[in-house]
């Protein structure tokens, strides 16, 4: 299982460079299909969802796929998700995207899609695979409101695969509270391990081993 794990996409060469060697081919003879969900659980201006979406596609892929994990049947969705070379997951709501996994019965196709696909998450996108995406750990990070808004108040990790939770945007002037002391409170308070990346940053992880891709700034609290 090949995932590349980012905050913002594909913003800078390195993190494009590491895409490029996961897949093994140029992006010009790969199929990609990009999953919108988390994304529209998000209110107010769209604009970094068009700029996320037109920056992966002027990538210059073979086939570029849109496809909503809510509404269809779900043999479809599979389909859709082993058609592809990359499984490019989009960020907005995590527990949205989380539970239209589960509520849709998605997780173990998935999982099977991705054994032999490369999977990009994007902020929300890279967050669903940890055992920590719980009720307790949106408390601990103070991402509780986002799970009310969707009038639940517990939610279940669709995977469960990683030990370590991941929290995106640190230093993003889009999230100007993010810094070092937001940081440091949220890690004082976790009984689970932490890695906070900034926008130019992602997690690789490979065949169950996990290293860093960046040109930006992380921390790690284990």
């Amino acid at each position: 299982m090949n995932l590349l794990l980012t905050a913002s996409g594909l913003r800078n060469e390195t993190l494009r460079e590491a895409l490029r060697d996961m897949l093994g081919k140029p992006f010009g003879s790969a199929d990609v299909v990009y999953v919108p969900t988390a994304s529209v659980a998000e209110p107010g201006d769209h604009g970094w969802f068009v700029a996320n979406m037109n920056r992966l596609h002027g990538l210059g892929w073979r086939e570029f796929d849109v496809l909503e994990l809510n509404g269809l049947p779900r043999q479809t969705v599979l389909d859709r998700l082993l058609h592809a070379d990359v499984v490019y997951v989009e960020g907005g709501n995590h527990y949205h995207l989380a539970r239209s996994i589960t509520g849709n019965g998605l997780a173990d196709g998935i999982l099977e899609a991705l054994e032999e696909r490369v999977y990009v998450g994007v902020s929300a996108g890279s967050m669903i695979f940890s055992r920590h995406l719980t009720a307790h750990s949106a408390d601990v990070i103070g991402d509780a409101e986002d799970l009310h808004v969707l009038g639940a108040k517990t939610v279940e990790p669709p995977f469960g695969l990683f030990d370590w939770y991941l929290k995106p945007h640190l230093y993003s002037p889009d999230f100007p509270e993010r810094d070092d002391a937001w940081a440091d409170r949220i890690a004082a308070e976790a009984d689970f391990p932490i890695y906070f990346i900034d926008d130019d940053t992602a997690l690789r992880v490979s065949d169950g081993t996990v290293d860093v891709v960046s040109e930006g700034r992380w921390r790690f609290h284990p």
